[in-house]
């Protein structure tokens, strides 16, 4: 293996390698999980030799969080995108819990990565408050248009994060699981959660002239 460069800005064929091994961590954790994504297991699957693994990525660490970065901005690039296009405060919050949820099932191998490493406390996203951090500020855009009602945007956040993680749990473990009504019930849980009460108007007392008198 040739010796690195002193320029540390990777040509395009290390890339391509760079890509591979990600690509690889990402199949082997999904097939045996994280403890199993040794250095020596991960240069198998993407056929290379360790000393090859080393020279692009300088330890297992370094390696795993390349490939938890990549998986996390492939998510964050697709619900940004539907985000942007939604209507509104309340548009954009529906926009981000359907776009999470429709992620999994676009990206099934790239939703067990998460939760694999999810259970690693090393791992950066083992951090609940920065996992929702876009969801916190679009909660905070909303109440600052007074669209909202009061609240605290980060705990409300865990408490919707926490009922997504809950669903992709199950659906993990259970495929058949219907992702498409749990969205809808996520949506109706989260407007529940954030939307100002609406206002009752009082019942009115009919007139006793209009109520019917009793024959007997």
């Amino acid at each position: 293996m040739a010796p690195r460069r002193a320029d540390t800005t990777p040509t395009a064929t290390e890339q391509v390698r760079r890509g591979q091994l990600i690509e690889a961590t990402i199949d082997l954790i999904c097939d045996r999980g994280c403890a199993a994504a040794s250095l020596s297991a991960i240069a198998q699957q993407a056929g290379m030799s360790k000393a090859a693994v080393l020279y692009h990525f300088s330890s297992k660490d370094n390696l795993t969080q390349a490939t938890l970065t990549h998986v996390l901005d492939s998510v964050t690039a697709y619900v940004t995108e539907r985000v942007a296009h939604a209507a509104g405060p309340k548009g954009a919050v529906v926009a981000y819990v359907r776009s999470v949820v429709g992620y999994q099932r676009t990206e099934r191998r790239h939703v067990r990565v998460i939760a694999e490493m999810l259970l690693d406390r090393r791992s950066g996203a083992a951090s609940p408050v920065g996992r929702w951090g876009m969801l916190v500020r679009l909660l905070a855009d909303g109440q600052r248009a007074g669209v909202f009602r009061e609240f605290d945007p980060q705990m409300v956040a865990l408490a919707v994060g926490g009922a997504i993680e809950g669903v992709v749990a199950h659906w993990l473990a259970h495929p058949e699981f219907d992702l498409d009504a749990a969205a809808d019930e996520l949506e109706t849980f989260t407007l529940y959660a954030i939307e100002r009460p609406r206002t009752r108007l009082p019942a009115q007392a009919s007139p006793a002239s209009s109520v019917p008198r009793s024959v007997l």
